[in-house]
């Protein structure tokens, strides 16, 4: 460090907090994007695991659309207003416990549960989707 760049630091309290301010936006910008990119995994993830238990691509796109709508593929996704809870806002979110003792955390789980309601309600995915478009709801 040159002694000119430390005598223009003291002289100029306001660059120092200034650059100090920018800094901190910087470090807040990266540690911001660092969960933006876990949960854009874990999106991609529980997809990946929905498209292998729904081969059928009409099904698949069906069921992917209800997902995108109720919790943008979060598997812990909660709605504070209902409780519903999810990758499918299973209302109470403890019903995935028919599929699985870690309905919380497992998007399989999750898939499971949300595929078998929308199977036995609906018939399929893409009737339950119908239903959902008419309604905003399923």
């Amino acid at each position: 460090m040159s002694v000119s760049f430390i005598r223009n630091i003291a002289a100029s309290p306001k660059k120092v907090l200034t650059t100090a301010a920018v800094a901190a936006a910087a470090t807040g910008m990266v540690l911001a994007a660092a969960p933006a990119q876990a949960a854009t995994g874990q999106a991609s993830s529980a997809q990946a695991i929905a498209h292998k238990m729904i081969p059928d691509a009409a099904q698949f796109s069906a069921f992917s659309k209800i997902v995108e709508h109720e919790s943008g593929w979060n598997p812990s996704a909660t709605n504070s207003s209902s409780g519903a809870y999810g990758l499918v806002q299973a209302l109470p979110g403890s019903k995935m416990s028919a599929a699985g003792s870690d309905w919380k955390t497992n998007p399989a789980t999750q898939i499971k549960w949300g595929l078998d309601y929308m199977n036995s309600r609906y018939g399929s995915p893409a009737a339950a989707w119908n239903f959902w478009q008419a309604h905003n709801w399923y």
